[in-house]
């Protein structure tokens, strides 16, 4: 599993729709609004490298409104939660 922090800048009129949209693709598995020098914080999930550049490149820069995105690729996870069993399909 791949975990990557996608900070997203976006059109002051459109960050709650931004919001949802981005909310709404594959992969991504949540969306919080902030304070400071981004709109949002996207949280994307992915099985493969080609994956995330997949979900970042070809959808989350696509969605109208987003005027620019900064990404980084989570190495580690230190966690209370089992990310893991939370993120398994039926396994």
């Amino acid at each position: 599993m791949f975990n990557a922090i996608v900070l997203i800048q976006a059109s002051s009129s459109r960050i709650p729709e931004v919001a949802q949209e981005v909310l709404a693709l594959p992969g991504v598995s949540e969306v919080y609004s902030t304070a400071g020098h981004v709109d949002l914080i996207a949280m994307v999930r992915a099985s493969s490298m080609e994956e995330v550049a997949e979900i970042i490149a070809d959808r989350i820069n696509k969605v109208e409104g987003v005027v620019d995105t900064d990404t980084h690729i989570a190495l580690r996870t230190y966690s209370e939660h089992d990310l893991e069993a939370m993120f398994s399909i039926g396994d």
